[in-house]
């Protein structure tokens, strides 16, 4: 039997999948045919919807909610109160609300008080700012930030921003991050609508 953590306060619904080494902590919801992968960290208050697909090694902080329709890849990162969307068109009385898919990349970051519209694709590696909202896809290793959040760079692995490009192949402008050394290779589509915004 895999081995994983759930406070006594928290609450787990039927065909919940929970991965070796996860940690789920006080007052947690975790709705029915939810899936978590392994060695996520899931802090005070969270939120997760039915059959809300979480990737392993995710850390969730405190008071996130993740709705119905929202997936969530390997190594993402939820800051504190962030949320997600699930509806477009939201009224207490419909009856006939479709939900509008969402996903989080491998190793992106979203941060604190973050907002995300449904329907979006935030890309690998990506940064959201803290309070940003977010209404339209974020590239790969995109920076978001403001309201709406606008693309204002690019980031490492690392989370740093990159400046210094080293090669233009073409379809890539490679960038050295100065930090950490790493080249990081930026789709030469996505930079030019940086240039353009």
């Amino acid at each position: 039997m895999p081995y994983y953590f759930i406070h006594p306060t928290a609450v787990i619904e039927e065909d919940v999948t929970i991965g070796e080494g996860s940690r789920i902590w006080h007052f947690v919801h975790v709705r029915r045919g939810a899936k978590i992968g392994r060695n996520c960290n899931i802090g005070k208050d969270v939120f997760i919807d039915v059959d809300v697909e979480i990737g392993d090694n995710v850390k969730i902080q405190n008071g996130v909610s993740i709705y119905r329709g929202v997936k969530i890849e390997d190594d993402v990162f939820l800051g504190p109160h962030m949320t997600f969307t699930n509806d477009l068109y939201p009224r207490a009385y419909n009856i006939d609300w479709q939900v509008i898919p969402t996903i989080v990349r491998r190793g992106a970051s979203i941060g604190a008080n973050a907002t995300i519209l449904c329907g979006v694709t935030i890309g690998k590696y990506a940064m959201v700012g803290a309070g940003a909202v977010v209404t339209e896809n974020v590239p790969d290793f995109g920076l978001v930030y403001g309201n709406p959040a606008k693309l204002e760079g690019f980031v490492c692995f690392c989370g740093r921003r990159v400046s210094k490009i080293i090669k233009d192949n073409g379809e890539y402008i490679i960038f050295k991050c100065t930090y950490c050394e790493r080249d990081v290779k930026i789709n030469r589509e996505d930079y030019l609508k940086y240039l353009n915004k």
